[in-house]
């Protein structure tokens, strides 16, 4: 057994999901100010090790059906690298020092992180079995983390900013379903709410989440409230990295029949790689 193997049970590569968190301090203008970016990046460590409690946690109830995944079976429990019993002693001690949120952050983010990791059990008991349900659990999950931000730094987020939120991780949730069910097939059972997505519901379902995206950033950029806020009108102009990666993203699940890891595709494709860098560069430099 080697760090790599706890490295890997913690799913760390799953952290750039946690990203959100820093939403609310990008656009509430307090990027570059040391207390609020300060305790923006703690939040984001804390919501990082709730995530890393939920992945075991999962790992552990689905390490049967893992064994038949093509790539989920090199997983450390479904492996059999890390049993368990020592997987459930990781998640134990994850929980105890995420009890530590009481005495460090405002209520209302406390609130916020564990009605997060609350929804992601629930997500893997119950709502993951459930069609629509669990790509609506998945959507929540990243809503609490933006709340979350917005909350620890006691800042307002825009009910539009909220909505390209909303459908944004809906679209990467059945982007993802959609990858899943060209794996699955009679011999591979890992998840059994794909049988309720044909492949007609799920591009219908990805058509209408990858329409609210770019709509919602586009009403948000333009919003009377965003303007004075920001005093320009020049955001509007990011608009078009939005439509890229929405495409690009599109193209690589249906075209690479990529999309199953998110990380995949928003960190080792070169082009969406780029555009994202263009986005975040470009929106800064207008904000700020």
């Amino acid at each position: 057994m080697k760090v790599i193997d706890y490295i890997k049970l913690l799913r760390v590569s799953q952290w750039s999901k946690n990203i959100f968190v820093f939403i609310p301090l990008v656009f509430s203008l307090h990027l570059f100010e040391y207390d609020y970016t300060a305790i923006a990046f703690l939040a984001a460590v804390y919501f990082c090790l709730a995530s890393s409690m939920i992945y075991i946690y999962n790992d552990m109830i689905d390490a049967e059906k893992d064994k038949l995944h093509p790539q989920k079976k090199h997983r450390p429990v479904a492996g059999g690298v890390i049993s368990k019993g020592k997987a459930s002693a990781a998640a134990l001690f994850l929980f105890i020092i995420i009890l530590s949120s009481i005495f460090i952050f405002n209520m209302k983010f406390v609130l916020a992180l564990f009605a997060y990791i609350l929804l992601n059990i629930s997500y893997s008991l119950l709502f993951k079995n459930i069609v629509i349900a669990d790509i609506l659990s998945i959507a929540l999950g990243f809503m609490l983390r933006i709340l979350g931000g917005a909350y620890v730094i006691d800042v307002h987020v825009s009910s539009w900013l909220v909505l390209t939120t909303l459908f944004l991780s809906l679209f990467l949730a059945v982007m993802k379903r959609k990858s899943e069910s060209e794996i699955q097939n009679e011999s591979i059972q890992t998840r059994s709410v794909l049988r309720d997505y044909s492949e007609g519901f799920i591009n219908q379902i990805s058509a209408v989440s990858a329409a609210g995206v770019i709509i919602c950033y586009a009403l948000y950029t333009v919003s009377d409230r965003t303007i004075a806020f920001f005093h320009t009108e020049n955001l509007v102009y990011t608009t078009i990295f939005v439509v890229f990666g929405v495409f690009r993203y599109l193209y690589l699940v249906y075209s690479k029949s990529l999309g199953e890891n998110i990380n995949d595709i928003l960190l080792r494709d070169k082009s969406m790689l780029l555009n994202n860098i263009m986005y975040s560069i470009s929106a800064i430099i207008i904000i700020y």
